[in-house]
């Protein structure tokens, strides 16, 4: 008997070795599944990044790649893996309340359409970003694909510009204010505006890096990168972009290093002398004559009409273009699509009400103050200096959203929530 039961228990404990096998097979089965998962979304996240400006159809096809694969790995692992962040209900307001303003729009079907494809592309460009960039390496990584995608618009931007492209049968520009003005690059993008947007977000970034880094080398390599795209955005002409970065880096100037002062003003008085065309464009930003002002003031007023009367939910998201000629009393043209306000403040006010508008101030400026307040506070310089840079690309957007709505353009949302990731993953307490 004491025998059998010997044997009995031998044969449960070789059960128990053969269950334990079985579950460490499985363990080591469900870790390889999201290593793989890991490895799909980061390199779908550089590729997005890569494609960014470059081609919408394979950014979109990366992001679907990379928030498939991240949703697959919420699931594997329970969403042990999400980590929360300071800003989650207010983006979460955010975007209930431009959801609730489909309501109000005059056609539901394409508010809601429009909705669903731009603030799905925001968010999970967001939250891909932060929830699996988690070290120092990897943001190396997106730091220089990020780069590397916007020397080629640059590069195509010289271009356009050497081997010419007339833009006088656009709409960019008043012919008859500005008859020499033939060309106006905006490479990969719609139009110079655009890509001034772009450029100077990259800009800033490139600017806070230099500040804040020692290493000689690296200062060099981006003091090429930011005059290159100094010069590409010289010919976009574009007033605002031009206003807004001059007025951070001379801000950053005037209470951090007055050297840079000095340094602001020979570039402008050089660029000034070097291009007369450029004076005349900043001189129209006060020229009533000018069209593009004009029709920005008409624009703003019917606007203000908008909010006024549509407080609450607002007109719907992405409904602007709809009902602008119920306000129009400029343009006056049925053939002329009015897509928004040339501000854009007033835009999001206008589109998903006060509330609305009150919750994207609330994610804009919480990002710009938690990278304001960290720029000194990492061991390295490059973080100091990116915190400071995205900062900064935040203010360059700000300012410049008083007389255009870049933002409105789906490459530049996506570069503006991009930004806003970066910010949280270089504050996490937790980057290795």
């Amino acid at each position: 008997m004491e025998n059998l039961s010997l044997l009995i228990s031998y044969i449960k404990n070789i059960e128990r070795v053969n269950e334990l096998g079985e579950i460490v097979g499985k363990v080591k089965e469900h870790n390889r599944l999201l290593m793989i998962l890991d490895v799909v979304i980061e390199y779908s996240i550089l590729a997005i990044v890569f494609f960014l400006a470059l081609s919408s159809t394979w950014t979109t096809v990366f992001l679907i790649i990379g928030s498939f694969a991240w949703l697959i790995k919420l699931v594997q692992d329970r969403g042990r893996s999400f980590r929360r962040t300071p800003f989650d209900k207010i983006i979460a307001c955010f975007v209930t309340l431009s959801a609730l303003s489909i309501f109000a729009s005059p056609d539901m079907g394409f508010s809601f359409y429009n909705f669903y494809n731009l603030m799905g592309r925001y968010i999970f460009i967001y939250y891909l970003v932060v929830q699996n960039i988690s070290t120092r390496n990897q943001l190396k990584c997106l730091l220089s694909v990020l780069l590397a995608s916007s020397l080629v618009v640059v590069a195509y931007g010289f271009y356009q510009y050497i081997y010419g492209i007339d833009v006088t049968s656009m709409l960019w520009v008043d012919g008859e204010q500005f008859p020499e003005l033939k060309t106006r690059v905006f490479s990969t993008m719609q139009n110079p505006n655009i890509l001034a947007g772009y450029l100077i977000v990259m800009m800033s970034l490139i600017f806070g890096m230099i500040c804040k880094i020692n290493a000689k080398k690296a200062k060099f390599l981006l003091g090429i990168c930011f005059v290159l795209m100094g010069v590409c955005l010289g010919m976009t002409y574009c007033r605002g972009a031009w206003i807004s970065l001059v007025t951070v880096i001379a801000a950053y100037g005037l209470f951090h290093n007055r050297k840079i002062l000095f340094g602001l003003a020979l570039v402008c008085v050089l660029v000034l002398a070097f291009d007369a065309s450029i004076a005349e464009r900043l001189v129209s930003v006060v020229n009533i004559s000018d069209t593009s002002s004009n029709m920005r003031f008409a624009l703003w007023e019917s606007t203000v009409a908008m909010i006024s009367e549509h407080p609450l939910l607002g007109i719907g998201w992405g409904s602007y273009w709809m009902v602008y000629p119920e306000y129009d009393f400029f343009i006056q043209n049925d053939a002329v699509k009015i897509v928004h306000a040339h501000n854009m403040y007033l835009n999001f006010a206008a589109e998903i009400g006060i509330a609305g508008f009150l919750s994207f101030m609330a994610c804009m400026v919480g990002h710009l103050h938690m990278a304001l307040s960290n720029t000194h506070l990492k061991k390295s310089n490059l973080l100091n200096g990116l915190t400071l840079g995205a900062g900064l690309s935040i203010v360059c957007v700000a300012i410049n959203g008083f007389t255009d709505y870049v933002l409105f353009n789906i490459e530049l949302s996506m570069l503006f929530w991009l930004v806003n990731a970066m910010i949280v993953v270089v504050c996490k307490k937790e980057l290795n």
